[in-house]
């Protein structure tokens, strides 16, 4: 079987009819990415791809290895030339599709910590335009570091300001060769960030008020937000698939079909990336922040408001979750009557919202990503208070009314919460005999451990107490106290704690959708 490379787009190699391929000829260096992993040879690669094929746009992606060591990727990426297979499947209006691309705009690898040189000939390259990131969201993030120029800079910042830096002294300063940045870290106001840090380094390097100003006025450095669940490198059936295609590819990507990108920046941005006219889920605005809102509230918020009742139920799984018709109406129920009410307004309209909705139902049941519950409960406390509690609060503020499905899924955190012994830097749960671990910030985990200790569960005024505790501690909830302010919020999730410790959380849930 033959590797891939670029010599089987130009020999002849009989492609399979249902792979897509991207544009055959060479492109030149118009982006740089941070970062060649999955995520954003899933995403990014993949839209940019395809505006080069649609002959929306011509252009070539340089990846740069954001840290040192691990060759392995880069090393197979520059064998294949840049070339990889990517296959997105899921479901769309409730139909599992599947599509499988042949991703060609990546020409190749750099790896700074061992070739400075050549990435730094990058900077100096007068098509370059684009600059994508996704270096974790600890990537951008300050630290104090000196100028240097004989190796990289540690943090991603300050990378950016030295390669900002060289580009400025290469062109003069030339007002025409600035850069675009759309990072896709997953931190609120991302591309503000790291402007903010970038400009920190340049002013205590004193690199001088000229190139100051040259990064305000001639660069731009966009807020985005990602949304698409990649799974990477299938190692089950990657042998398979090379026999399907004919050729032997070493970086084969997978993901789900679904994909968002929402980019903050100037309008006319959008015509530089027609990632819209190619029919790409890519929206272009001036605030980012509703779209923000409705992806934390909609889809984490329904995440967070049922794994930990399904998985005391006896789930492992995001899809036997929704293969149960309880829990799927229990879930249409939260969305439907509770958190799209509850947020719906200027920016996001019910419609809006609804068709979002529908889309993250198909997305929690496609049957190629096992997503599992224990996985998405880790750090469950500040979860609930970014993705759930909020929203509580706004039905209340809105309805002077408890959202009854919202109002039950703390309790079913709480039960969630439930242990005395902290081991390996994890609070031990149990499931009916099987033990689980429980992963927060360690004073979550002491946290609990205490109030949990020596509760008696079959005491109503016991369990009552627990929760008014749990209610108080301001350190959790941003400051505020759950025990006013929500009428008879405390009093309304002790009688579901009880339940669920008593009677388990399916009848629980019976009960609240009778």
């Amino acid at each position: 079987m033959e590797k891939l490379s670029r010599k089987l787009l130009t020999n002849g190699f009989k492609f399979n009819d249902d792979l897509a391929i991207g544009t055959k000829a060479p492109l030149g260096e118009k982006i740089i990415q941070f970062g060649e992993g999955n995520f954003l040879r899933a995403f990014v690669d993949y839209m940019f791809d395809e505006i080069n094929a649609q002959g929306l746009f011509e252009g070539g992606i340089t990846l740069i290895q954001p840290i040192p060591g691990g060759d392995f990727l880069r090393n197979i990426l520059n064998e294949q030339e840049g070339l990889y297979t990517l296959i997105a499947r899921g479901r769309e209006d409730g139909k599992e599709v599947a599509a499988k691309r042949l991703i060609t705009c990546v020409n190749r690898c750099i790896n700074p910590y061992v070739d400075l040189d050549t990435y730094n000939e990058c900077a100096k390259n007068p098509e370059l335009r684009f600059v994508v990131s996704n270096t974790t969201e600890a990537g951008i993030s300050w630290k104090e570091e000196a100028m240097t120029t004989t190796e990289p800079q540690d943090s991603f910042p300050a990378k950016v300001a030295n390669f900002l830096y060289l580009r400025f002294k290469t062109f003069g300063g030339a007002m025409d060769k600035g850069l675009v940045f759309i990072p896709c870290e997953l931190i609120d106001d991302n591309g503000k960030t790291l402007k903010k840090y970038v400009l920190k380094h340049a002013e205590n390097w004193k690199l001088g008020d000229e190139f100051i100003n040259w990064i305000e006025n001639a660069c731009v450095f966009t807020s985005t937000l990602v949304d698409r669940i990649v799974t990477g490198y299938p190692r089950d059936e990657a042998k398979e698939l090379c026999e399907e295609f004919g050729y032997e590819d070493n970086a084969i990507d997978t993901s789900e079909i679904f994909h968002t990108w929402v980019i903050e920046g100037p309008a006319e941005l959008e015509k530089e990336l027609p990632f819209p006219a190619a029919g790409l889920k890519v929206i272009f605005t001036p605030d980012v922040k509703p779209y923000k809102k409705r992806k934390v509230r909609i889809l984490n918020g329904a995440h967070t408001c049922s794994v930990l009742g399904a998985y005391l139920s006896g789930y492992n799984l995001v899809g036997e979750m929704m293969a149960d018709k309880m829990f799927y109406n229990y879930l249409e129920k939260a969305l439907d009557e509770e958190i799209i009410p509850a947020i719906e307004g200027p920016g996001l309209t019910r419609e809006d919202l609804k068709s979002f909705a529908d889309a993250v139902f198909d997305r929690f049941r496609n049957p190629f990503i096992k997503h599992k519950l224990m996985d998405i409960s880790l750090n469950s406390t500040s979860k609930f208070e970014a993705r759930v509690l909020h929203t509580i609060q706004e039905y209340y503020e809105q309805k002077k009314a408890l959202p009854k499905i919202l109002t039950f899924s703390f309790a079913a955190y709480i039960a969630f919460y439930r242990g005395t012994e902290i081991r390996e830097g994890a609070l031990v749960g149990h499931r009916g005999d099987e033990e689980y671990l429980i992963r927060d910030d360690a004073g979550v985990l002491e946290f609990y451990k205490n109030v949990w200790t020596g509760v008696d569960i079959t005491d109503k005024a016991a369990v009552s107490e627990l929760v008014k505790k749990v209610c108080a501690n301001k350190d959790f909830w941003l400051g505020s106290d759950l025990n006013t302010g929500l009428a008879n919020f405390p009093e309304v999730v002790a009688d579901h704690l009880y339940n669920i410790l008593n009677d388990g959380v399916v009848s629980e849930v019976k009960k609240l959708l009778a």
